[in-house]
């Protein structure tokens, strides 16, 4: 029964991150003033911190996921 109620857990968690992301973005663009557009960073840096925060979001998913499929 208790791995039972782990996996449940886990899985919440899963669903709950990405929300909790998309209701958080509101606030990231806020946080930018007025304007919101791209800052004076190049393209290529612009680029480059892109690649660095997706990914890390991505790595923290998929370890999530990797996490719940692991206690099945």
């Amino acid at each position: 029964m208790a791995s039972s109620r782990k996996r449940r857990i886990s899985l919440l968690a899963v669903a709950v991150t990405p929300a909790a992301a998309l209701l958080s973005a509101g606030a990231v663009i806020a946080s930018q003033g007025p304007g919101g557009g791209p800052g004076t960073a190049s393209p290529f840096t612009q680029l480059v911190m892109a690649i660095i925060v997706y990914g890390a979001s991505a790595l923290v998913v998929g370890a999530a996921l990797v996490g719940a499929f692991r206690q099945r």
